[in-house]
């Protein structure tokens, strides 16, 4: 499936799009086109190498020998990009990035044992908005003196943990910072995914439909997750591809469901 989407080039792949589609094939089994994957991710920007050394998904490429020449080249491409960036800045982001994801993934493991009404769900959750507070505070503080934060002043993670923690924040935030957001989008310096999950977010907020079908809420009656509405659904799959997302159907079944497309024929 990466294959044909790289073929099909419906829109520019990204970084990481090269690097999940190397770890398929590296799970796959087929290590040269692995290889392959993860040389034009460096080119395109990966830049998280700690990931990647630990990434279960690579674990049969470890000991090939085009492992320690990948590495090398992944962290002198790396280093090279970081002599322009604010190395402080961009390593306090991505320490608020990791903070923020840790307890997500919590919250995660315990709601897949034991529901979203534990009370162990509960308490973290609590745990969640505390931490989100803080973050929005340090990272609102850092975009009022530096401006958005883009990937060529803190690199692509640091970036996206700005994004996050916005998008994680109280909706007045949010709708604050999103032309600042559209202007670096258009400029490169934010994904434009990324911007299309936020625009969703505070469509829903304002009772609205949203545009690219990121936002799913709790059932009250099943307890499952279930998509929020989607405006003229019948392309919503085009609009995701415009802005780097894959489709719809893939994308829900993170949350264990089944999607099928609507049809032209079938739009209201």
């Amino acid at each position: 499936m990466y294959e044909q989407a790289f073929a099909e080039r419906k829109a520019q792949p990204t970084a990481t799009h090269y690097y999940n589609a190397a770890c398929s094939w590296a799970l796959a089994g087929n290590k040269d086109k692995a290889f392959r994957y993860l040389d034009q991710a460096t080119t395109a920007g990966w830049d998280n190498v700690p990931h990647l050394k630990q990434d279960a998904d690579l674990g049969s490429l470890r000991t090939d020998a085009r492992w320690q020449p990948m590495l090398a080249k992944l962290e002198a491409t790396r280093a090279k990009a970081e002599a322009q960036y604010n190395l402080p800045l961009k390593r306090e982001l991505e320490a608020i990035y990791a903070t923020g994801q840790a307890i997500r993934l919590k919250i995660d493991s315990v709601e897949k044992k034991l529901g979203m009404q534990a009370a162990q769900s509960q308490a973290l959750l609590d745990e969640m908005d505390a931490v989100d507070e803080r973050n929005t505070a340090r990272v609102t503080a850092i975009i009022e003196q530096y401006g958005w934060p883009g990937q060529s002043m803190v690199g692509r993670l640091g970036s996206t943990a700005a994004f996050l923690v916005i998008q994680h924040a109280r909706p007045s935030v949010q709708r604050k910072y999103l032309p600042l957001m559209r202007e670096a989008a258009s400029k490169g310096e934010l994904a434009k995914s990324s911007l299309a999950l936020l625009e969703d977010r505070i469509l829903v907020e304002q009772g609205k439909p949203q545009l690219y079908g990121s936002q799913l809420r709790p059932s009250t009656a099943t307890g499952k997750y279930e998509l929020e509405p989607i405006e003229d659904e019948a392309h919503v799959d085009e609009r995701r591809a415009a802005v780097g997302l894959g489709p719809l159907r893939e994308y829900v079944k993170h949350w264990g469901l089944e999607y099928k497309p609507q049809s032209s024929a079938t739009k209201p």
